[in-house]
């Protein structure tokens, strides 16, 4: 007879496996201890695991790691079901419900003969009627809390654009950026830690509309960014290893020509 936990199609493997480590009596500890909230963290990191995998175009390790964030739709789908919530099947059905209405060009009788801008359009407004039908009124209702900062800022950004509350172009928006960035420095010199804060906060908060305006999404051209300066470290660190040296045993002088180099080795 075949152990379902060895053998069997993906998904209901997966399912058992997750039900038996859940067992109070026959499971892993650690994973009957874990709540929504303790999973939720983790949920976050696969997420961002999966987007790397994509920028580093590893594809083998894309398909590890969509197989960790499923398990984590799988953990949160068991946990519901033993609190009698909803379970996996229901998640399942919702997400294919949800899809099947939100492309009525496709599954429906309205013309596919349409722009992707038009159905960005469309997309919105049949998730705006959703809103309305769960009775969220406010124009930022359903913005989750738990996105990535910049991410949240631009969404809650075009929620608010929707309703004519933004700036006509980038010129505003560049202004804006050069006002908070004056108001940053007043803070550092005069004022508290915590307006220093709050004033670095609202210049992120105005080059994400910035990135917005630009088309251009500010969590993907960080992500970018911090690959360029972990790549042109490294760089930096090699040479310097050439003469076994280690950043340690330099100086910025030297340091940041060494990063002109790595720099120029690029453009090359």
């Amino acid at each position: 007879m075949s152990d379902p936990f060895v053998t069997g199609p993906g998904l209901p493997r997966l399912l058992a496996i997750m039900a038996r480590l859940r067992d109070p009596e026959k499971g892993c500890p650690w994973d009957v201890e874990q709540t929504f909230a303790t999973i939720a963290p983790y949920t976050l990191e696969e997420a961002h695991e999966v987007a790397d995998a994509i920028a580093r175009e590893d594809w083998d390790d894309l398909r590890g790691e969509l197989g960790d964030l499923l398990l984590q739709t799988v953990f949160h789908a068991r946990m519901a079901e033993e609190r009698g919530l909803f379970d996996f099947e229901a998640v399942a059905a919702g997400i294919a419900d949800k899809m099947i209405a939100r492309h009525p060009h496709v599954f429906g009788d309205e013309s596919r003969d349409k722009s992707a801008e038009q159905q960005t359009a469309d997309w919105e407004k049949i998730k705006a009627a959703e809103r309305a039908g769960r009775a969220q009124a406010g124009v930022l209702d359903g913005v989750a809390l738990g996105l990535p900062a910049l991410t949240r800022a631009v969404k809650l950004q075009k929620r608010a654009a929707r309703v004519g509350f933004d700036w006509p172009g980038t010129a505003e928006v560049l202004d804006k950026i050069v006002e908070e960035a004056r108001e940053l420095v007043e803070a550092r010199d005069e004022l508290t830690a915590e307006e220093t804060f709050e004033e670095f906060g609202d210049l992120l908060f105005v080059i994400a509309n910035l990135g917005r305006h630009l088309q251009v999404d500010p969590e993907a051209a960080l992500r970018a960014a911090n690959a360029k300066f972990t790549r042109r470290f490294e760089r930096i660190e090699a040479l310097l290893a050439e003469d076994g040296r280690r950043p340690e045993d330099s100086n910025l002088e030297e340091m940041d020509a060494l990063w002109d180099r790595a720099k120029a080795e690029e453009r090359s």
